[in-house]
């Protein structure tokens, strides 16, 4: 494939010009090229093996081992004919990254020699070492047998010189060990309790599929600044800098021109991107300086995330190419906004509906509500579970604050949908409730359940969880997320209310209600009894937390203390019902979420300690001394019984003192706090400490860094400051 030459001239920083090869076709021509999809297979494949494959991902059955050889050699074969020397399977530990293993495709041939190999047995299934990831005490150091099987549903690529297979990651005793297998579980339970519904309107429904569109945002800085940052290269974010005269108050870069080093860096991604499949197709400045977003188009929510992971790795090879580092923290500057990563869901079916589209006949209305109903009923049972899902350490830094959804979950519907609610909650069913055929039903008070158009909803900027038009907006979720843990709990609450539901509305059915008033009864028993999530106002506000508390939505705001809604007796049940957690993963995975919270703000900690003793202190230190010498200096030349002269540098030298001082108090408190919290043994009550002693003495130390970074000389501070961080050259 000829490629065009677009070069990029990089002054800034010295750079030299970055060159972007623009291939000389459509998009369209090379999209998934990289990729083992149907088109690959059906050439690769012969017609027996491609027919099964295809049957068995349509119908989410398992392959046969049988035909596990046949689809190995046509997928060795074309991965070696695009260059492919190894194979891995990849997979997703509980890191919130990915994971994999390469190995070639070599084997003795008994003769002295090699032959390039691949089977159905190497295909299938591997036994990456387990004891090595988190595991939550699931695995001993010395149990170190795990397994990754295939996922068939999810197309194997190629990256660089290695077939990547995608696959599921289990212990030896059988308990999931990654993102994808609870996922999958949550995925087939709303697809088999979604169609139970579905169902009632449309008796073809085979299969409800769970759509996913993410939103990732990103800051992008320049390469040789980062690496003068030891705490963005440690850590991932600033651990001091004060905040830059402008910053983002005038709101001129958002969906502003982009630069043009950043339009090539983009260019380049989305044509990596477009390679592997991954559907990128909107790109645009965010609110902050040097913050940025892609979204792709919608896929099914399981292919979405793999693309979603494989972007956060994409991302940061593309980056390099450019002379940049890409940032996804959540909250990499202090005084500007953090990223996130929305979560559009949505479900549908297998005959092209879409279940939270509001449709123009009654059917197609009750449907929705119905549909609708059970999410909002799902949501309110589980919100504090949600947000559990949704909440890290890097995460806690953006929740609450006003640029991003508070650490409360709330629904946000829109005027129209509201409407509609309150029309149908006020109405009496048994007075004014006609049928019209097969059609559905009427609601003579009530318009029919009216016909509501597609965009029906402003969108509130405020809300961690809004209707926008045929699906809902996941806002809370962050930036360096895998996007399955959302995923996971939102799937699996949804689909046991629906599995509810429908025993309630069989019931209802067997006792000799009509079917349409016995799903529109249940549906408006749910409106009613879960009104308490549903809220349109602003989510920022001081009156909404008080109004939350007295809702009985859970107010929570400390990340360890958020994670104990995994193992409430609500959220086991759940899980335990949907088959999507046993008890033994809930707590193991709990373990995990609090020892990740420790450590990081443990090496958060050190790092700041570090920086605040060796690198900002001596320097405040000799900025100070050179003022005392310039006022002896002073003193010398002018009446030494002058008290007026040089006030301002012995003002100075005072303040300096005053921070250099409190800078080394506090950070002899934060190594006695931590070296207290590190002698707990229990994870959680770990965590907690560090939340509550640690946390707190860093914010007090990057108040006083900060303080001197006004005060001292610019030529001797340390480290690129945030005006040069945040405006790309």
């Amino acid at each position: 494939m000829s490629t065009l030459r677009f070069k990029v001239v990089e002054e800034a920083y010295g750079h030299k010009p970055v060159a972007v090869d623009i291939p000389d076709s459509r998009p369209s021509d090379y999209f998934g090229m990289y990729v083992f999809n149907r088109v690959q297979m059906y050439k690769y494949l012969d017609k027996a093996t491609y027919d099964a494959l295809v049957y068995a991902i349509d119908n989410k059955e398992q392959l046969t081992r049988s035909l596990a050889d046949g689809v190995a050699a046509g997928m060795k074969q074309w991965a070696m004919d695009h260059g492919a020397r190894h194979y891995s399977h990849w997979f997703h530990p509980l890191t919130d990254g990915t994971a994999e293993k390469h190995d070639g495709f070599i084997e003795h041939d008994g003769k002295g020699g090699m032959v390039e190999e691949f089977t159905g047995k190497l295909l299938v299934q591997q036994e990456p070492d387990a004891s090595s990831f988190p595991n939550g005490g699931i695995r001993n150091t010395f149990e170190a047998r795990g397994y990754s099987a295939w996922d068939i549903s999810s197309p194997a690529f190629i990256i660089d010189h290695t077939l990547c297979i995608p696959t599921i990651f289990i212990s030896y005793t059988g308990e999931s060990l990654d993102y994808k297998t609870p996922l999958l579980r949550a995925l087939n339970c709303v697809d088999k309790a979604g169609t139970a519904v579905a169902r009632y309107f449309d008796e073809d429904v085979k299969h409800v599929i769970s759509y996913l569109g993410w939103e990732q945002e990103y800051f992008l800085v320049d390469k040789s600044l980062y690496s003068a940052r030891p705490d963005l290269v440690m850590t991932g974010r600033t651990l001091m800098g004060h905040e830059s005269a402008k910053n983002q108050q005038l709101e001129d870069h958002y969906f502003g021109s982009i630069p043009s080093r950043v339009e090539a860096f983009m260019l380049d991604l989305e044509i990596e991107s477009h390679k592997l499949g991954i559907p990128a197709k909107t790109r645009h400045n965010e609110v902050a300086p040097n913050q940025f977003e892609m979204a792709p188009i919608f896929e099914e929510t399981n292919l979405a995330n793999d693309h979603n992971l494989l972007l956060m790795s994409l991302i940061s090879e593309v980056a390099h190419r450019h002379n940049f580092e890409v940032l996804l923290h959540e909250k990499p500057f202090a005084g500007v906004n953090g990223s996130g990563k929305h979560n559009n869901w949505s479900l549908g079916t297998d005959t092209g509906a879409m279940l939270f589209s509001p449709g123009k006949t009654p059917k197609d209305n009750l449907r929705f509500i119905t549909f609708l109903a059970n999410v909002m009923a799902a949501v309110q049972q589980h919100n504090a579970l949600l947000k559990a899902s949704i909440s890290s350490a890097t995460n806690e830094h953006r929740l609450g604050a006003n640029e991003a959804p508070p650490a409360i979950i709330s629904m946000f519907l829109g005027a129209q949908i509201t409407e509609v609610i309150n029309r149908l909650l006020n109405a009496d069913l048994d007075d004014n409730i006609a049928f019209n055929g097969k059609e559905g039903l009427k609601l003579k008070n009530v318009s029919q359940i009216p016909e509501l158009l597609l965009d029906n909803t402003d969108r509130n900027r405020t809300s961690p969880f809004a209707f926008t038009g045929n699906r809902f907006e996941f806002r809370a979720i962050g930036s360096s997320a895998n996007c399955a843990s959302a995923m996971i709990a939102l799937n699996a609450a949804v689909a046991d209310q629906l599995a509810k539901f429908k025993v309630a509305v069989d019931a209802r059915i067997a006792a000799g209600e009509i079917k349409e008033k016995a799903i529109l009864a249940e549906a408006k028993d749910l409106l009613a009894a879960n009104q308490a999530i549903h809220f349109d106002g602003n989510g920022y506000s001081d009156e909404w937390k008080e109004e939350a508390a007295r809702r009985g939505l859970d107010c929570e705001a400390c990340v360890p203390r958020i994670f104990d809604a995994y193992l409430a007796p609500q959220s086991v049940e759940m899980f335990k019902n949907t088959g999507v957690f046993t008890e033994v993963e809930l707590k193991a995975r709990n373990e995990v979420k609090w020892e990740m919270y420790t450590k990081k703000l443990q090496i958060e900690a050190r790092v700041l300690g570090d920086l605040a003793i060796n690198h900002i202190i001596p320097v405040a230190t000799r900025y100070q001394s050179l003022l005392l010498d310039n006022v002896m200096k002073i003193k010398a030349i002018f009446e030494s019984n002058d008290d007026g002269l040089a006030e301002q540098e012995k003002a100075t030298i005072k303040a300096i003192a005053g921070h250099i001082y409190t800078i080394k108090d506090e950070v002899a408190k934060m190594v006695v706090a931590r070296k207290a919290a590190n002698k707990v043994e229990c994870e959680r009550e770990k965590a907690i400490l560090y939340h509550d002693t640690v946390k707190p003495l860093m914010d007090v130390i990057r108040y006083h860094i900060d303080k001197l970074e006004l005060m001292v000389d610019n030529e001797m501070w340390p480290l690129p400051k945030y005006r040069e961080l945040l405006f790309i050259r």
